[in-house]
């Protein structure tokens, strides 16, 4: 059973940053693509990143190219997000996702390719 949970949310001012982590169980970590995502008040669900299992690869949204890093640590079963110079944009809840991938050529990008999903982390920014 495909469990993911993820945490890290909270309140920071503009400029600053958080940590989000995105811990999993039940499957075999090593061959699922992660990805986060976020969905803001009465706007769709959006890719934020994803990091593939098949090539170590990362996948960025323009919004956030150059402030969030994704990565994994397949030891701890664990995908963290770093964001750095948050703007009051960033303001969303974050889900993080699994899609089982074996293909070195492309990863899952998109939230309708992600099959899992864990419940959100809510971040809030102050302007």
């Amino acid at each position: 059973d495909v469990q993911l949970q993820a945490s890290g949310g909270g309140l920071v001012q503009a400029g600053g940053s958080l940590r989000l982590s995105c811990v999993a169980s039940g499957f075999a970590f090593e061959d699922y693509t992660i990805g986060w995502f976020r969905q803001a008040p009465g706007k769709e669900r959006e890719t934020v990143s994803c990091i593939s299992s098949a090539n170590g690869k990362t996948y960025d949204a323009a919004s956030v190219k150059g402030r969030f890093t994704i990565s994994r640590d397949n030891a701890k079963n664990t995908v963290y997000l770093q964001m750095n110079s948050l703007k009051p944009e960033d303001t969303a809840v974050y889900y993080c996702a699994a899609a089982y991938t074996t293909s070195y050529y492309y990863t899952p990008f998109y939230p309708y390719e992600y099959p899992s999903w864990g419940q959100g982390t809510e971040v809030t920014v102050s302007s």
